[in-house]
Parts: C-alpha cells; structure tokens; sequence
C-alpha cells in the first residue's frame, strides 16, 4: 500500500483502501492458485520480542506525538479491527489502536500488533469499506509478518529500523510532512537497494492478504481498486506535495491492475450496505478536523452521500458546541429512538450533557445504556467522569473494572487516579498514576510513582495492594528495558 518509508523490516505506515459490508463470499479456483507465503509453518501470531518492542514503540509514540482523544471514534475503530482480526491471520492477538491528531491521510502498522491512523484516513474514506480496506492492509502486513520476515536478514538493523519509524512517524504526526519522510528513511540509505524489492513484494502481499480478510469480513475487495484510484487522482491533483506515504510509495499501475485482478476473482453476493455508524463517526472526526468552520464538515458529508441521519448527527454536535444543549440532545434521542440498535447516539447525548454540566443527566443517560450494553467503554467513560463529584466510591468500582478489562486505555487510569484519590484509595491512586505514566511512555517517572504507591499501601495496610505494587515494577522495570533499547 502506500507507505511512509522503504525498509525490508520496515513496511510501518502502509495504507491500503477497499471495501464496502456484509455479504458472503467463495473464492474461485483460479484465486486460490495464488498463494501467499505459507512461512515454513512458522506461526503468523507475533513473537514474544515483537510484542515487547511494538509495546515500547506505541509508548514512545504515546509520549511525543498528538493523539485524537475521542473515545467513541476509539471505541468504533477497535470494532471494526475485532471485525476484521479473525480473518487476517494474525493469531489470537489483538492489535492495539492509536489515533494521532493529523489531518493528513495515513495509517500504519508495527510490529507486535500495533495500529495507527491518522484522523485525515476518516475525511479521506468515504464510506465504511474504503477505510476498513486500510485496516485490512495494515492486518495484512503483520499477518505476514513483514518485519521480521526482512530483519531476520539483517538483525542488526532491526532496532534501528524501529527508531527511524518512531523518528519519522512522530515528526510526521506532527505536521512536518517531509521531513517525517527524511527521518524515517534516513537511517536505512544504505539497505535502499535491497529495500525497493522487498518493499514492493510485502505491499503485494498486504493487498493480497487485505482483500482476503475483507472478502472474509464481509466487505467486497472490489471497493480496494476504487480506492487506489482516488489516490491515483490525489497524488495528480496535490502534484509535489501529495501526502508523504503517497511520494514513498505510489499507487503504480501494475499494482492497481493486481488489485482490479484479485478483486475479479472473488464472488460477491448478498452485499448488504449500512454506512449510518460509520459516517457519524465521520462526522465527529470532519468537526474536529473544521473545528473554526463546522460548515465544511457538513458540505464534505454532503458532498459523499452520507447517511441522512449522519448529516443530522453532525448539526446536533455543531449545536452542541454553540452551547445549544437542549436543541442537540432532543435531536439526538428523536434519533435515537430511529436507531435503536446505535448506541453512539445515546453515548453521545450523555457526552455532551456531561460537557454542559448537566451531571444528573449524564448519569441517567449512562446508566440507561449500560443497562442494555454493560460492556460499552464510552458510556462507562461517561459515567465515571460524572460521578467524580457526586459519588467517587461508584466511579472508583466502575474503573477498577474498566482498567482490568483495558490495560492499554490511559484515559481509564487517569479517570482511576482521580476517583481512587477523592474515594480515599491513596495507594490505588498512586498506582492508577503510575500505569499512566507507563503507558505514555514515561516509566522512569512510572517507577517513581510506584514508590510512592507502595509507601501509601504500607501506611494503609493493604497487603493485596503491596504485593500487586511489586508485581507492577517487576513489570515496569522489563518495560525501560524495552524503551531503553530506543535510546
């Protein structure tokens, strides 16, 4: 796919596109002669040391570059890869997500299970297959294991290959387009040669394994083409300052003629399309991205078709941000109760009445919720901010809960810290604090703060927690080996 730099273990940022929904498929006999790589019969899951340096990758990213903080665009995004996992190949793990704050198209992948996008890949893709398409590449990509495929070549440069991703995609996210691409690339001049074929045969094979897991997922590869050629006419229309993904890697017409060809030999029948969650998702993104001209999220909407009631969510949240609180929520339970089976709506309403210091309100509109989903995390969000003031004891419980069940969520440990702080949980607090610092790449602070957690845990007497406060820095400790590989 298109990808912010060449590296034969570097295949990070590759961005794919295709897809539409539901259907069922069969592959033909002519499809099924092209194989992908079959590995020897070594496992598609990734290894233990993959895993380790993905983690410490994605905290060092934490740590320097903008991320989106939208828990119900996060929460969608992680669906739609659970979507997808179980036909990618990859093994039972699931990969953890990262939404950077750039409006620039791209996405990426790293070893170890990790995903990223950019908010610009929702303005880009107009509908939900074009960007499960990217998702599917970037699935294919570890699938097929890419990066130890072509650092087990060169072990050597497999730590530097990493630092120049994290080099390059955190000045990328920051909005230094070229620049990210010198830095990314820098550190491998010497491999280009070897790099340009192994690149171009991985991108292959992520097309190949992507349109797989769609056809598998229920979306039709055919959407992949479609795709590759918008940013055909991208590249042709921004002519020298296209994306940086787009200069490293165009979209070569052997490439769009593989994809028209692998897409001619799946069958596709009873597609079913149902965009409605994903273009008010879109919305949320398109109002962030124009926060100073939300008119222009509405005419991009527009302008691609999007779902009626899409085009009504985004006018209920333009409202909602002109202090038009009653206006938005009464829009939002009419649609509501059309789509009963989206809970974005409700969580929504519930989020903006917890912006608008409407507590009781938040808390009813959550409770009501997760009485019908227990397990929805924005909602649960939602109603432990709330309940910070009102009732820390009941948010405190709900967190512990919600940090047990997502590890990787920093917003869960630092709503814990507070609740866990004005609930009279000293030592959980410290603790909470700790596993933020941690996952947002500042572990020897993380360290630090585990001290102090312990001390809190002694005064309280609360041995359960002392022994779990070792067992933490026992962790944390493999974690600044990790990072400190970076350095």
């Amino acid at each position: 796919m298109l990808r912010l730099r060449h590296a034969p273990g570097g295949w990070l940022c590759a961005i794919a596109l295709a897809a539409s929904l539901p259907y069922s498929v069969t592959a033909s006999a002519d499809a099924r002669e092209h194989l992908l790589p079959t590995l020897n019969g070594v496992s598609h899951a990734a290894s233990s040391k993959e895993q380790r340096l993905g983690r410490a990758w994605l905290r060092q990213f934490r740590a320097q570059a903008p991320q989106w903080q939208d828990p119900l665009a996060h929460y969608y995004l992680d669906r739609l890869i659970a979507r997808l996992v179980p036909h990618s190949g990859i093994g039972g793990q699931m990969p953890i997500s990262v939404m950077v704050d750039n409006g620039s198209l791209n996405a990426f992948a790293v070893p170890g299970g990790v995903i990223g996008i950019n908010t610009g890949l929702f303005a880009f893709a107009p509908d939900e297959g074009a960007f499960a398409s990217v998702l599917a590449h970037e699935l294919g990509h570890i699938a097929q294991r890419h990066f130890s495929r072509g650092s087990a070549r060169a072990e050597q440069t497999q730590l530097p290959a990493m630092a120049a991703m994290l080099a390059g995609m955190v000045i990328a996210a920051s909005g230094s387009g070229s620049a990210g691409m010198a830095a990314a690339m820098g550190s491998q001049a010497a491999l280009m040669q070897d790099q340009l074929t192994y690149s171009r045969r991985f991108e292959q094979e992520a097309d190949r394994a992507g349109m797989k897991t769609l056809a598998a997922a229920g979306y039709p590869p055919a959407d992949m083409v479609r795709m590759f050629q918008a940013m055909q006419r991208m590249a042709r229309l921004q002519g020298g300052t296209p994306p940086e993904f787009l200069l490293s890697h165009p979209v070569s017409e052997n490439r769009l003629s593989d994809a028209q060809s692998r897409a001619a030999q799946l069958d596709v029948t009873d597609t079913h399309k149902d965009d409605t969650l994903y273009d008010m998702v879109r919305a949320r993104t398109l109002l962030s991205l124009h926060a100073n001209a939300p008119q222009q999220a509405l005419i991009t909407l527009r302008q691609d078709d999007a779902e009626a009631a899409a085009i009504t969510y985004l006018q209920a949240l333009i409202d909602a941000d002109k202090g038009q609180t009653q206006s938005a929520l009464e829009t939002l339970d009419r649609l509501a109760r059309k789509q009963q089976d989206l809970a974005l709506l409700p969580a929504t309403a519930a989020a903006i009445a917890l912006d608008a210091r409407l507590v009781d309100d938040a808390i009813a509109r959550s409770q009501r919720l997760l009485r019908v989903m227990p397990g929805y995390l924005p909602a649960q969000l939602t109603l432990a901010e709330a309940q910070l003031g009102s009732d820390p004891q009941a948010a405190y419980r709900l967190l512990r809960k919600v940090t047990a069940q997502h590890p990787e969520n920093p917003l869960g440990f630092t709503l814990l810290a507070e609740a866990a702080g004005r609930s009279g949980h000293i030592g959980w607090g410290h603790l909470a604090r700790a596993e933020h610092l941690q996952l947002t790449g500042r572990i020897d602070k993380g360290i630090r703060q585990l001290g102090i957690a312990l001390k809190a845990a002694k005064r309280e007497s609360d041995a359960q927690l002392e022994a779990r406060i070792e067992a933490r820095r026992e962790a944390f400790l493999t974690y600044r080996e990790a990072l400190e590989e970076f350095s």
